[in-house]
């Protein structure tokens, strides 16, 4: 006979019994191990109805992390923005550094990919990490990390199109058009996402690496228009003159920072922002904060200056 076990529509379980070599007894004990895989079979169901691609944090909690090799080693990392060689020329000192300011070995470890380097952050791995500010704010709601270190100045996105097109006047008019971008979760991508509430009504990201790249994609045709950060476009407008136009610019967010992770004490925290901010420490980061930093000195941030940019991310997976 066929049992039924309300509306599930995600396992259907049929169990032929022949009562007349079936005791009592023994049909109960197959319906209840039924219904236990039934209800295994309805908690994976919801567990892959979850938008995830790495496990998230618990709501209840910090996420779990992985120890790195070497009990008392720190893990030093960054966003997969250039190749492991030149991450390591810009990083490597740093952690170099670090090691002799802490008295703890300080190692650099490149992710390799996006989805490594988020799957590593979201299971805690990182003791130290520079990146953007939807990031930091995501790591001190959900790994208790403490915001040290930023680049100062306000850091804010823009979208543009040719200074001759005339079709596009706001942000809501580049649904369904190309927007020459990093992909997601890049800030000034997710900037221009975070527009747009209809799934069926989005722009079509183009990804382009390197914002000079990005912002010529609109001057070649590539795109309808360009995420660009307001700096990069002032800057290239310097150097070949108006030729894009505005539409849409985004809130005023801080920059890029560095936080630090629970295994590292306030003392040893407060160590690395006086030495980051020290003439060696500023020699040491020089190559970073030139790439990254506009060649501006860091100064010191908190964990406020961050609050609620974490739902930047709130779409994306993992978050």
């Amino acid at each position: 006979m066929a049992l039924s076990f309300g509306n599930n529509k995600n396992v259907e379980v049929y169990i032929m019994i022949g009562f007349q070599h079936r005791s009592v007894a023994s049909f109960l004990a197959l319906a209840l191990g039924t219904t236990l895989v039934l209800a295994i079979s309805s908690s994976m169901a919801a567990e892959l109805a979850t938008k995830v691609s790495f496990r998230p944090a618990s709501a209840g909690g910090p996420a779990m992390r992985a120890v790195p090799s070497g009990i008392d080693e720190l893990v030093l990392s960054a966003p997969p923005r250039e190749d492991a060689s030149e991450a390591e020329r810009i990083y490597g000192p740093v952690a170099e550094y670090l090691t002799t300011v802490l008295g703890r070995k300080v190692t650099f470890r490149f992710p390799g990919n996006w989805g490594a380097y988020q799957g590593m952050m979201q299971k805690g791995v990182y003791d130290l990490v520079f990146d953007g500010a939807h990031f930091t704010a995501w790591r001190a709601a959900n790994t208790r990390h403490t915001a040290l270190l930023k680049v100062p100045g306000e850091h804010v996105f823009v979208v543009v199109v040719n200074k001759d097109n005339t079709r596009i006047t706001n942000i809501k008019q580049v649904a369904g058009r190309r927007v020459c971008g990093y992909a997601p979760p890049n800030l000034g991508t997710l900037t221009v996402l975070n527009e747009f509430d209809n799934p069926m009504r989005q722009p079509v990201i183009v990804n382009v690496d390197g914002w000079k790249n990005i912002y010529r994609g609109v001057l070649e045709g590539k795109c309808d228009a360009a995420a660009v950060p307001l700096k990069k476009l002032e800057q290239f407008e310097k150097e070949g003159g108006r030729l894009t136009r505005i539409v849409f610019r985004g809130a005023s967010l801080p920059d890029s920072a560095l936080s630090a992770g629970p295994r590292i004490t306030s003392a040893e925290q407060d160590k690395i922002v006086r030495a980051l901010q020290s003439p060696k420490g500023e020699a040491i980061t020089a190559r970073l904060r030139a790439k990254y930093g506009y060649n501006k000195s860091f100064i010191a941030t908190n964990n406020q200056e961050f609050a609620g940019l974490s739902s930047y991310l709130k779409n994306e997976w993992g978050y």
